[in-house]
């Protein structure tokens, strides 16, 4: 009898409840200040990120291939036989390359890594589908065989108050960024194909670039029923209100605030960020 372990990383935003629901076992990144460490979203919060931004703007490191070799001697004690790790986007970060090294000095789980070429709950979509898949009694083959449909009915958008924070960190990818800043325009991020942050739409000024957001969700609802999820980074009424603006639709089958992103995610988004992701029905 094959028994599934499910693996991903902070940067997926999973709620508690979800975590719990679908026995996920989640790798913090580290977020690291010049005098101190700290395991994101364990030991520190989003809302402490934001607020110490003024003073020091940190770094941030994959989870530590301790952390991953302690998980799979854990999964090994549990008598896991299977593995599915999802991990935020390769275009972003070394963490799926750690996670296959990691998986290879454990021959005894048959691992599947998945680059999820995206972000937040884009990321961590795709874990709550494999979970709902276990659930439902799948078996490892069928589920890996299901992944990339599954990616193909996530969509994300987001923007952020200001570039700063991703040319910063090294994670602007083919988002234009000085010349749009000069000229107050805001992009509309996705993530590309390579799971890079590309722009795919520009307007000038904050409240367009929020009217823009909506329109973009809008038109993948005219096309499919879809699960929709808000998140922010630091723009609590701003995200509310662009909630508020999308629920009408009548391809909306729900709804849900997601709340902050990870910690991890706001050292390189900054305050400001709103983002939207949502999963087509099947």
């Amino acid at each position: 009898m094959n028994k599934i372990a499910l693996i991903t990383d902070t940067t997926s935003d999973l709620s508690r409840e979800v975590i719990e629901k679908y026995n996920i076992n989640v790798l913090p990144f580290r977020i690291i200040y010049s005098d101190r460490e700290y395991l994101d979203n364990v030991d520190i919060t989003s809302q402490e990120v934001y607020a110490n931004m003024e003073k020091e703007v940190p770094t941030s490191s994959l989870p530590s291939m301790k952390d991953m070799e302690e998980l799979f001697l854990k999964l090994e004690e549990q008598g896991y036989t299977h593995a599915i790790a999802v991990t935020l986007s390769t275009g972003l970060s070394g963490i799926f390359n750690a996670m296959k090294l990691t998986s290879e000095n454990h021959p005894g789980i048959n691992t599947h890594i998945c680059d999820s070429q995206s972000i937040a709950l884009g990321e961590g979509l795709i874990v709550t589908e494999c979970g709902r898949l276990i659930e439902e009694g799948k078996s490892f083959e069928e589920i890996v065989e299901a992944i990339p449909s599954i990616k193909e009915r996530i969509h994300l958008y987001f923007l952020v108050g200001t570039l700063e924070y991703l040319k910063k960190g090294g994670r602007i990818g083919k988002v234009s960024g000085t010349i749009a800043e000069l000229l107050n325009i805001k992009p509309i991020i996705a993530v590309d194909t390579d799971g890079k942050y590309i722009t795919c739409e520009k307007v000038r000024g904050r409240k367009q670039s929020l009217n823009k957001l909506v329109e973009l969700t809008n038109n993948i609802l005219d096309k499919k029923k879809c699960r929709v999820y808000i998140v922010h980074g630091d723009a609590l009424e701003e995200s509310k209100k662009v909630m508020e603006s999308i629920r009408p639709h009548p391809n909306v089958i729900s709804i849900e605030f997601g709340g902050y992103i990870s910690p991890v995610s706001g050292v390189h988004s900054g305050p400001g960020l709103i983002g939207m992701v949502c999963i087509e029905e099947p």
